[in-house]
């Protein structure tokens, strides 16, 4: 496994839980009609106000623009870029905010002595986590976000060889994300609770490990 070059990201996991769970905290709202449906016609929901009463820890969120919003927690791997392995998982609930709040603290597990990179897309493109990934003595090697503003990856990353190297280096984790959802079944947990849910989502990943180990060895 290398020590120096990572790439972190970040996935929607939905949860067992479905759209009619999810009502007002404060009980008022529109009563549940026959067989248990609930019409939410002209109500705006959000977790401020509303909760699933299946699952309370799972939160409505949409991973981007256009997408549908779905009741989820979002799962986080820090892979290394030489053979595709994972170094760390973690799983949050789902907010706008959580796939960088969640990388900075894996990020803080990789030790220091060395020079490291850490790639990612461009949702990590922020002053703040470029910031931070510097002061941790980490090259922050995520994607550029020049969509009508000014990104926070400067000349000083993207002129080295490497950088681009990352890049390439970073898409084998939409890879295991994948074979996770697939194969480890995670498209739709059967758990609840974000406990059971980030247990489940660990589980995963070490059994994707050891596949991808067996594929390795069989290569050498």
């Amino acid at each position: 496994m290398s020590d120096e070059h990572f790439t972190v990201d970040g996935t929607l996991i939905e949860a067992w839980a479905s759209h009619k769970s999810f009502r007002r905290k404060d009980g008022k709202g529109n009563p549940p009609g026959a067989g248990g449906d609930v019409d939410f016609h002209g109500e705006k929901r959000k977790n401020q106000t509303h909760e699933s009463t299946t699952d309370p820890d799972a939160r409505l969120f949409r991973k981007s623009a256009g997408s549908e919003a779905k009741l989820s927690y979002l799962g986080h791997v820090l892979m290394e870029n030489r053979n595709g392995l994972l170094v760390q998982t973690f799983l949050t609930e789902a907010n706008g905010r959580a796939e960088r709040e969640a990388a900075m603290l894996m990020a803080e597990a990789i030790p220091v002595g060395k020079r490291v990179t850490m790639g990612g897309d461009k949702n990590y493109d922020t002053q703040e986590f470029v910031g931070e990934l510097r002061g941790m003595n980490i090259t922050p090697h995520v994607a550029q976000n020049n969509s009508n503003r000014r990104s926070a990856v400067d000349e000083r990353t993207t002129r080295h060889p490497g950088y681009e190297v990352s890049q390439r280096k970073r898409k084998r984790v939409e890879q295991v994300f994948g074979w996770m959802k697939m194969v480890g079944m995670l498209r739709k947990v059967k758990l609840r609770g974000i406990d059971k849910v980030g247990w489940l989502f660990t589980f995963t990943g070490a059994a994707y490990n050891l596949c991808r180990l067996r594929n390795l060895m069989a290569r050498t």
